[in-house]
């Protein structure tokens, strides 16, 4: 009898422990697929960014928006308008709208991201050496201002969608107009564009999907700090408050 009730539990217990790991094996495959699409919408930016550049077509383009604009047309307002998203998820935060991660995680995926987004464009400025359509230098492809623009949309995206699908995906309309400013200001072609906002997308979908360094964060647990930044004229900081 005790025999038959020691096979018994062996066998629950066997069958609990394979059912938690079929469950473990679906979960794993079910987060493969809904990742696939976030791969392909980026790489396929970056591959027609590929194909297109130094084709007539985009000189044809570059040469009808200076028509349109005019040639003496220029404006530095990407330069700050391309921040913009990162702004965003730190307002976020202080409005109180639920955030996946963090505040500190946040600031980690964005530098993470951001490092690997600037050795990616300028690795692809150098080894590509096209030239600007300005003439200025042949550090045109890809587009660094689009790149991180589009990162910190997809961020503050993946940080906002589930709670404030608003702010979630305005960040693309910023890093949207980024692009479309240094096309116009005749710093970049479309391709060159289009392939950054491919790079910027793709890293910030591979940090989240990776999650680096997941566990450190050594503030979670501290009530007593907060963290806000600071806008005053064109400067923007982040002060730390520590309250013992």
């Amino acid at each position: 009898m005790r025999i038959c009730l020691w096979l018994s539990l062996i066998v629950i217990l066997c069958n609990q422990q394979l059912c938690a790991q079929k469950d473990t094996v679906i979960l794993k495959k079910e987060r493969h697929q809904h990742f696939l699409p976030k791969i392909i919408l980026p790489s396929v930016f970056i591959l027609s960014g590929v194909l297109l550049t130094g084709k007539q077509i985009e000189k044809d383009w570059q040469v009808a928006v200076r028509n349109k604009v005019g040639y003496d047309y220029h404006t530095n307002m990407e330069d700050y308008i391309q921040y913009v998203p990162y702004v965003e998820i730190y307002l976020g935060d202080l409005a109180g709208i639920k955030a996946k991660n963090h505040w500190f995680d946040q600031t980690k995926n964005i530098f993470i991201g951001g490092l690997f987004t600037t050795l990616i464009t300028h690795s692809l400025k150098i080894g590509v050496g096209k030239e600007r359509p300005d003439g200025s230098s042949k550090r045109s492809f890809s587009s660094g201002h689009t790149a991180t623009s589009f990162l910190g949309a997809t961020i503050l995206y993946h940080e906002f969608k589930d709670s404030s699908p608003l702010l979630a995906y305005s960040g693309y309309a910023f890093s949207t107009s980024t692009g479309g400013l240094r096309v116009i200001n005749n710093r970049h072609w479309v391709s060159d564009v289009i392939a950054g906002a491919g790079v910027g997308i793709l890293v910030a979908n591979l940090v989240y999907y990776i999650e680096p360094l997941k566990n450190w964060n050594p503030f979670r647990t501290n009530n007593n700090l907060t963290f806000s930044p600071i806008i005053n004229g064109d400067e923007f900081t982040f002060v730390a408050v520590l309250t013992f």
